[in-house]
């Protein structure tokens, strides 16, 4: 009978839930374990003896004794008043025999009464009336252990049966409860001996030695289970460690083990749920696996710092010792057929015996979990890597975020330019989204199948800011980056520091939508990675274009008078200008992204579990931000640094050469003559070319604003020689620990110099 019920019309008390009344709430036992909700114990069975095993009331045993007077007993009461030393020794061991049989049960006799000390932590025992025969008394005496042994374990049974106690204490405590019954059969088979007249004291000890050993075995567990207020592993672990430590007592140690096993079955039922469909169904908190239901899946394309995979499931400290080698994977298999789960994707491991639950032993319950381990690692995998398409996924973002697709981010900026030329705070995301849409359909992009995940969006602060304040808070794994602060010895400086002036052009990045299972590879901490190497792309291509637009001015003085003028040196600059940005981009793409794909691309199609394909990843997009100097501050100021020259040198000639010049008026005359008699001569489309190219050649400088050109190009070139210089030398030293550098380094050798 289940002794936990609550009476009739009471219901199940909850410690974290429902509204009890203070006299529940102050009634109620706190819980083994925190935020662990159980049925409460109802106090009719905590109040009274027969139910919860304290049968040692001061008045319960003048209770028995009366109803023992009423029995037909050979003794009356007046003799058991008087001390048993006043009766012969054969009459002696009568009345021992009857306490004894009672006291084997946990109840209190007339000579042999129970002793208790006063501290909660101080053991049960039992003392003899010391009139009684000294004979007689050493022979109880070597009983009486047995008894205490037998209150003990009685006790921790019942006590260890209330809700609170969880699952592993209640299969221990009804594991108990079975050999309490072979002991209790034994006791009265004695007790009917003794009422036939055939059991004498010599008897009563050959009958109970056997049993000696084994309850001393249990009631030295139960101390122990009972001092620290074990439940779960603890309790297991405590089993298997006394085991061990009494092997030379093989009968005591073989009923260890099988208490061991029977109280370790619904533990392993809860491990088999785990391990084969990926659920936790744990109501007391006994298992090793710890459930965070706080953290949620959709946290992983929302937050930067979204722990979710690591730390939604984790061990906990205690763990039980024949599972301990296996923990990690017990806890990693759960965890790929909980994913299979969140995705709809129900899935039935199958063994080769096809009976999930055969066998017994350690062995045998490892062997089971890494077939489930290798099936639930195969089947996640396959499942985002066919339906979810992994590796398209990838590559869809590698086209877009890595400018793998040139023409697309061409297109993008053609059409876009005057949007982006704006502040961020003024600039409509909603028509950048419409303009890069419109990039999408009309470019190669269009036969990308995900293109529509994609959407742009405007940051608030400039690249370099944002790498400071990632260092600063470590958001995004980035705590690895150098100090960006006053440690690196640089001044920040970019086209925004030293112009005061954001555009959209610096705070530029693109989105994209990631769904789950995706999400647990392309996270959002994955995504804020690729953004930091496109903003550093997208601006790098951007003070291309502004240099090629002062190339095109340079061509449109060719037929210029400059002998004399600034306008070659300011030509060589340009030139010397658009090799670095080429040659850092080149290294970029070419020496960086496209060699660490192609590995990570190899070792994607070899991996076996999608821990594995995450690691990959992660570790791509790290050595991607490292080698694109990133993480690397001093060099990447410096690389900021010439880059806002250059923005400075394309803004300053393309407004000074046009205006600089003026027509030539006495070759004005001349060259009309001529001119009307090359339209007579070729025709019309050649005349028009003709006629632009004779009236850029009537133009002259003019000398003034040539002093300006020249002191502008010459501020802007020593600075720019300068800058250059001391990047040439950061790599040169940095090239040291990391080759890498070398190639860019190399690279960039002829460029600090004139040509």
């Amino acid at each position: 009978m289940q002794k936990n019920a609550p009476p009739t019309g009471q219901p199940y008390l909850s410690i974290t839930g429902g509204q009890p009344t203070e006299a529940d709430v102050n009634s109620v036992p706190k819980s083994l374990v925190e935020g662990v909700s159980y049925p409460a114990t109802p106090m009719w069975n905590l109040e009274r003896p027969f139910l919860n095993g304290q049968l040692f009331q001061q008045g319960f045993n003048q209770q028995l004794l009366g109803n023992k007077g009423a029995s037909s007993d050979p003794f009356s009461m007046s003799d058991l008043n008087r001390a048993i030393g006043i009766f012969a020794p054969s009459v002696q061991e009568l009345l021992l025999i009857d306490d004894l049989l009672f006291t084997m049960v946990g109840i209190e006799g007339k000579y042999i009464t129970l002793k208790k000390g006063r501290s909660k932590e101080s053991t049960l025992s039992f003392q003899i009336d010391p009139s009684m025969d000294l004979s007689l008394q050493e022979l109880a005496k070597r009983i009486l252990p047995l008894c205490e042994s037998y209150t003990i374990v009685s006790q921790f049974t019942e006590l260890r049966s209330h809700f609170k106690h969880g699952l592993v204490n209640h299969a221990l405590a009804a594991a108990l409860r079975a050999i309490l019954q072979d002991y209790h059969a034994l006791v009265a088979q004695l007790e009917h001996q003794f009422r036939l007249g055939r059991l004498a004291l010599q008897g009563l000890w050959f009958y109970c030695q056997p049993m000696m050993g084994a309850m001393q075995a249990l009631s030295t567990v139960v101390l122990k289970a009972s001092g620290g207020s074990h439940s779960g592993a603890a309790i297991l672990n405590l089993l298997e460690n006394q085991a061990a430590a009494i092997a030379g007592d093989n009968s005591a140690r073989s009923l260890l083990q099988k208490l061991s096993q029977f109280a370790s079955a619904p533990y392993l039922g809860i491990l088999e749920r785990w391990v084969y469909e990926g659920v936790i169904d744990d109501p007391y908190g006994e298992f090793f696996i710890d459930e965070n239901k706080a953290l949620l899946k959709e946290s992983l394309s929302q937050d930067l710092s979204a722990t979710y995979w690591q730390q939604r499931y984790s061990l906990k400290h205690e763990l039980p010792g024949f599972l301990s080698s296996a923990a990690e994977t017990i806890l990693t298999t759960g965890k790929y057929l909980n994913a299979m789960r969140e995705c709809g994707h129900n899935v039935k491991i199958s063994f080769p015996d096809d009976t999930k639950g055969s066998g017994s032993g350690t062995r045998h319950h490892l062997e089971r979990i890494n077939v489930a381990y290798n099936f639930a690692s195969a089947e996640l995998l396959n499942l985002i890597v066919q339906k979810f398409d992994l590796m398209g996924r990838l590559r869809s973002v590698k086209h877009y975020f890595l400018v793998d697709q040139g023409d697309l981010l061409v297109h993008f900026m053609d059409i876009a330019k005057d949007e982006l030329a704006k502040r961020p705070s003024t600039i409509s995301v909603e028509k950048l989204q419409s303009l890069l849409d419109l990039a999408l359909r009309t470019s190669i992009a269009a036969s990308d199948p995900y293109y529509e995940d994609l959407f742009c969006n405007v940051e608030k602060l400039p690249l370099l800011r944002q790498l400071e304040n990632l260092q600063k808070t470590g958001i995004g794994g980035l705590t690895d980056i150098e100090k960006f602060g006053e440690s690196s010895g640089v001044e920040p400086s970019s086209s925004q520091a030293s112009s005061g002036i954001i555009t959209g052009l610096e705070t530029f990045t693109l989105n994209y939508k990631v769904q789950w299972p995706l999400s647990l590879v392309i996270s959002r901490k994955a995504l804020m990675k690729y953004q930091l190497i496109f903003r550093l792309l997208f601006h790098c291509k951007h003070v291309e274009r502004q240099l090629c637009g002062t190339w095109q001015v340079h061509q449109a003085t060719r037929g210029l008078r400059f002998i004399g003028t600034s306008m070659p040196r300011s030509y060589v600059l340009c030139q010397r200008m658009l090799h670095f940005t080429q040659t850092f981009v080149h290294y970029l793409t070419f020496e960086v992204i496209e060699p660490n794909w192609h590995v990570m691309h190899g070792k994607l199609q070899a991996v076996k579990s999608i821990d594995e394909v995450i690691s990959q990843h992660d570790y791509f997009l790290d050595k991607c931000l490292k080698e694109c100097v990133l993480l690397w501050p001093q060099i990447f100021k410096k690389v900021e640094k010439l880059k806002a020259i250059c923005l400075q040198y394309a803004t300053a000639t393309q407004w000074l050469i046009p205006s600089m010049s003026t027509p030539d008026p006495a070759a004005k005359d001349s060259s009309a003559a001529k001119l009307s008699v090359s339209e007579n001569r070729d025709g019309s489309s050649r005349s028009a070319r003709s006629r632009q190219s004779r009236q850029e050649a009537t133009r002259v400088f003019n000398p003034s604003d040539e002093a300006t050109f020249r002191t502008t190009i010459g501020k802007i070139e020593e600075e720019y020689n300068k800058e250059l210089n001391k990047l040439v030398l950061l790599l040169t030293n940095g090239s040291q620990t990391d080759p890498y550098l070398a190639h860019l380094a190399h690279g960039l050798q002829g460029v600090g110099h004139d040509s």
